[in-house]
This record gives C-alpha cells, structure tokens and sequence, in this order.
C-alpha cells in the first residue's frame, strides 16, 4: 500500500538549539504511527512541521504525493490533515453542533436574513457521532458540561466530518479517566477502519502499545528507533525514550 504522508530528513532550528534532526517516518492509510518520547523528545516539533504551523530547517513533508513543505496550516487541512491538540480547541460554551463547524457554520435565512442553522448543525454533528458510535444524551448540552472522552469524540468527529485522511492525535488520554481512555482507543480503531491515517502523539506506554501499528521513538530530537508492538516490549520503548542506541 502507498504512503499517505511521507516526512524526510525534517530538522528544526531554533537559533543555536537543532529541536529536531533527521527525522523520518511514514503513514499509510487505515495505520496508526505513535510518536513516542519524552517530553522535550521533538514529539510536538514534528507534528508542528507536519501540520504546518512550523516551517522545516530542512527536509520535506508529502502528503499523498504533494510536496506540503512550506504551505499554510490552512492549506494542510485542506488538502486533508487535520491535528487534534491536547486543549481541542472546542468552544466550551457552545453545543456539539456549532463545535463541528466552528468558523464555518451553516446558515439559513429567515426573512430574507441570515441566520445560524442550528437543527442542521446539531443534526450533522449527531450523524457523524453515531457513525463514530458515540451517542450524547443531550445534543443541545454545552460542552463544558460532557466529559473529557466525549469532548475527545466530538474533536475527532469535527476532523471526520471536514472529510481529513490523515488525523493527528496530541496526547488524546492526558488527563482522562481508565474508562474514557479506553473510549478513545474504540475510536482510534474506528478511524483506522475507516482508512484514516493516524499519528498518535504519546509517552503514555499503555497507549502506545493499544493504538500503535508502529512506534517511532524519538530521543533528543531525533528517531532513537522504529519497533512494531508486537516485536518490542515495555522496557526496550523506555530504554529508547531514554536515548539509547539501538
């Protein structure tokens, strides 16, 4: 199967200080990539790179072919990767439905005035949770008010919903309950399902061995080694977290 991301020899400078050197790796579709590391590893770095928000010191992101080095986060979500960050960018005061189209919300008129579409929004947003098996008890509820597994579904649902092939995942249990943890591992699997790509951002080794189909561990900014799970263990991934050499 084809790659759907390929990312080659991408350093990172800042100033004096190289955050990432040489890293490469690859995603093809319906396969779940864990960037495993430490914290300061270049984890966030990367994905950064990836999706835009930083430009590359060197070295080169494909994406289904196409050349993304140097384009606009905007332009990455439109050619189909979106990224999930640990604070989901969700407005906590507002309903499952408008957080799916936050910035591009649906309207209608109503004599002869526009105005926000808020049964079509609320009925998009159920459609797609439902197809992502996820039922809320009240579509209407702000988000502030569901919990951390379910504001978790709805920032994947929004990135299913713009139609992304590749999702990437900053740490997406941080700060969740076991069983939450465990709804958002179901919805990883969902997605692979589906054909989407997945990078998974975590030093969580629970995680990393639930989701990941590979692991690239990173240490000091660059890959310490690249393991499946099923041919590593729980002391060798710490062992290159910690910057040993394979």
């Amino acid at each position: 199967m084809s790659a759907l991301l390929e990312v080659e020899g991408l350093r990172k400078r800042f100033g004096g200080n190289e955050a990432v050197s040489d890293v490469s790796f690859a995603v093809s579709p319906g396969e779940c990539v864990v960037l495993a590391g430490d914290n300061g590893a270049g984890k966030s770095t990367v994905i950064k790179m990836v999706s835009g928000v930083y430009q590359p010191t060197s070295g080169e992101v494909r994406f289904k072919g196409r050349r993304l080095t140097g384009s606009s986060p905007e332009a990455v979500r439109g050619a189909g990767i979106e990224t999930i960050y640990q604070d989901l960018a969700l407005a906590d005061n507002l309903d499952p439905g408008l957080n799916l189209y936050l910035g591009r919300e649906k309207t209608t008129r109503v004599l002869g005035l526009p105005v926000l579409d808020r049964r079509a929004m609320r009925a998009d947003a159920a459609r797609v949770m439902k197809g992502l098996g996820i039922e809320l008890p009240d579509p209407r509820a702000a988000v502030r008010e569901l919990s951390g597994g379910q504001r978790q579904a709805i920032a994947i649902a929004r990135a299913i919903h713009w139609e992304a092939e590749l999702v990437i995942m900053d740490e997406p249990t941080a700060a969740l309950g076991v069983p939450e943890q465990r709804e958002v591992m179901a919805l990883i699997e969902r997605l692979k399902a589906r054909g989407v790509g997945i990078i998974l951002i975590s030093h969580n080794l629970p995680d990393i061995f639930a989701a990941a189909d590979r692991i690239i561990v990173l240490a000091r900014g660059k890959v310490a080694g690249e393991r499946r799970p099923a041919e590593t263990s729980d002391e060798e991934v710490v062992r290159l977290m910690m910057g040993a050499q394979e």
